[in-house]
């Protein structure tokens, strides 16, 4: 690492000598770090691969692997595989040709698995889902931070950790942000609910933990396929991992709702006789989230604020944008808090930092980073230049791109730009020419025709294939699917380079894309095994939100012609939903609307029931009931395994 003053700047020393051992040279591009261009098998030569800081930090503190085999869930599906990364420990550090150098390195240190002790008290148990299980010894029990997706995983973390340290008790739960991989297995570590158990949260937790699965959570899933490879085999051909863990675990997911939330810097809790003492970050890798010191045991938990990759602005699978500027703020604040009071941070992914020092770099490198692509990308954009062109040309400073927690396994330069371009700008370009695109289809039959047909477009693509440029083969091939999505010829081919570019890529969920669109060309998109959502999420989501996820299941042209109006009594509340223009609408109060042609009398467990099933058995109905089922009938359902590399 460069070296690093004490308020955490990369001095001037540090950064001559980094851009003299980084050789601009043989660091060829990739998407996602130094220029963002067609990746290269040699694009991470000139990293400093004999440095082994990181593999001996992953295992420090190794107490015991988990043996256990598959975990399984009560029907017998494997929800985690802990033998299906064997490979890379069994590969060696030398990767295979299917595998980028950098990428390798990585998957090779996600690939530890099993129980670690971090420092006195605090315990860790990685590689048994996408994220980390963090454990607190406290005077009379344990407290767990973030309980993993699964119940089954977390039951399995929370067994191995038991098994080596007695059986504790679970005397509370925190949350470190809304993301399912920090809360989803609450259920195997607290399987009655935990009354009685004190659970943290960031102020805002429980909005943002169930909004983001009821509206565009089909969609979002479906895509997360691609990101993390779930449906690719395991193996050096195919899926390594994807950079912020290996991937995602399958299981059931919960939602116990925290007791009392954290809402202010400084904030002070005591768990258990343990002090912790919080730090809010929002806008960061979360709308919500917080960091927080153990100030008597000199560890700090980082959350997700600062892993050992390049983190996402803007997440492939959708969600909002992240704050790359409020990201970077957080970070700067953080060492000026935890500079001279840490000896260990640890985050909710992958392996903690040893020394206050290193603890400081590491915080300064990510800041300098997210700092560096807000600040550039906006100057650029004040220029008048796009997205794309920005990612196309802007480059990290060598003293940032050598560090190898900010290698774009995870996030990737190129799409983080594009981010922070849609943050300040939306979609359009300000180009009048692409402002009315034709839709994908529509367009690729001109762009055929004008070629001269499929078989010219497919020999073209083969010369450019040949010649090294695979960015453009793949748009010249996806043309030829688009306009005919029976021509095997094209399809194959077209699997033939996404294969070439996601075998090259450093960034693991790059990769992940690339094979998983290639394996869905030739063998068809196919039913997978996802996580489920256990009803008590579901049952966190407010009757307003409720309402919202119906209102975007509307089918609005079926919708056209009808106008009515439903009452629902719900407590000591009446909901007023409207139907009209194709648009369902609603309001609250505390008594009926006079123009409600149904009124329904119901608790909110018997409406989740009806919303899921279109059972109303309980329910009190006063009024037409035709109208309920002209409601119902107008709601589309969504399509999980909609096409994406084919129209």
């Amino acid at each position: 690492m460069a070296p690093i003053d004490r308020r955490g700047f990369v001095t001037a020393a540090g950064a001559a000598a980094a851009a003299v051992a980084l050789n601009p040279q043989t660091a060829q591009a990739l998407p996602g770090q130094g220029r963002a261009g067609t990746p290269s098998p040699t694009h991470t030569d000139g990293l400093a691969y004999d440095d082994e800081q990181d593999f001996a930090d992953a295992d420090r503190g190794f107490i015991a692997a988990f043996t256990g085999g598959a975990i399984k869930d009560k029907a017998g599906t494997t929800v985690w595989s802990t033998d299906a990364y064997g490979f890379l420990a069994e590969g060696g550090a030398t990767p295979p040709k299917s595998v980028d150098r950098s990428l390798w390195r990585q998957a090779r240190l996600l690939s530890r698995q099993g129980l670690y002790q971090v420092t006195e008290r605090i315990y860790q148990v990685r590689g048994l889902d996408l994220s980390n299980m963090t454990i607190v010894e406290g005077e009379t029990g344990i407290i767990v931070i973030d309980p993993l997706i699964s119940a089954e995983t977390a039951a399995a973390a929370l067994g191995l950790y038991r098994a080596h340290r007695g059986d504790r008790a679970v005397k509370a739960m925190i949350y470190t942000h809304p993301h399912v991989d920090h809360f989803g297995g609450c259920r195997g570590v607290l399987p009655d609910g935990g009354t009685g158990i004190r659970v943290l949260a960031p102020q805002g937790f429980m909005e943002h933990a169930v909004s983001e699965n009821v509206y565009a959570g089909p969609a979002m899933a479906r895509r997360a396929a691609y990101m993390y490879g779930t449906q690719l085999p395991r193996g050096a051909a195919a899926q390594v991992g994807c950079g912020l863990g290996l991937t995602v675990s399958v299981g059931s997911v919960g939602l116990i709702a925290p007791t009392e939330y954290i809402s202010e810097s400084g904030q002070e809790v005591t768990l258990d006789g343990v002090r912790i003492r919080f730090q809010m970050t929002p806008g960061t890798e979360c709308q919500e989230e917080m960091n927080f010191l153990f100030p008597d045991l000199r560890a700090v938990c980082m959350a997700e604020n600062a892993t050992h990759t390049m983190h996402n602005i803007i997440t492939l699978r959708g969600a909002q944008v992240r704050d790359a500027r409020a990201w970077a703020g957080h970070l700067t604040e953080s060492i000026g808090l935890y500079a001279g009071k840490a000896d260990v941070a640890f985050a909710s992914h992958h392996w903690p930092t040893w020394g206050n020092d290193s603890i400081v770099a590491l915080l300064a490198h990510q800041r300098d980073l997210y700092g560096y692509l807000h600040d550039q990308t906006v100057r650029l954009i004040n220029r008048g230049m796009t997205a794309a062109e920005i990612a196309e040309t802007l480059e990290l400073p060598p003293a940032l791109e050598r560090v190898w927690a900010n290698r774009g396994y995870y996030g990737s330069l190129s799409h983080n730009i594009k981010g922070i371009y849609q943050r300040y700008m939306g979609w359009f370009d300000g180009n009048p020419a692409h402002l009315w695109e034709h839709p994908p289809v529509e367009e690729a039959r001109r762009y055929v025709a004008c070629m001269g047909g499929q078989s010219a477009v497919r020999a073209r693509a083969d010369q450019y294939a040949r010649k090294g440029d695979l960015r453009f083969a793949v748009t010249l091939l996806n043309h030829a699917v688009f306009n005919d999505p029976k021509d095997t010829r094209a399809k194959r081919r077209l699997a033939e380079v996404y294969t070439r570019l996601g075998q090259a890529s450093e960034n693991a969920v790059w990769r992940n894309f690339y094979l998983t669109g290639a394996q869905e060309l030739t063998g068809g998109v196919t039913s997978g095994t996802d996580a489920t959502l256990g009803a008590d999420v579901y049952a966190a989501l407010t009757v307003g939100q409720l309402i919202d996820g119906m209102a975007v299941r509307v089918n609005g042209p079926k919708a056209w012609g009808l106008s009515l109006a439903v009452d629902w009594h719900i407590g000591d509340e009446y909901w007023h939903l409207v139907l009209a223009n194709g648009l369902l609408s609603h309001t609250t109060d505390g008594k009926p609307a006079p123009e409600a042609g149904l009124t329904m009398t119901m608790t909110k467990t018997q409406l989740l029931v009806m919303l899921s099933t279109k059972a109303t058995t309980g329910i009190t109905m006063t009024g037409d009931p035709r109208l309920l089922v002209k409601l119902l009938a107008v709601l589309d359902t969504a399509d999980t395994h909609f096409a994406i590399v084919t129209p």
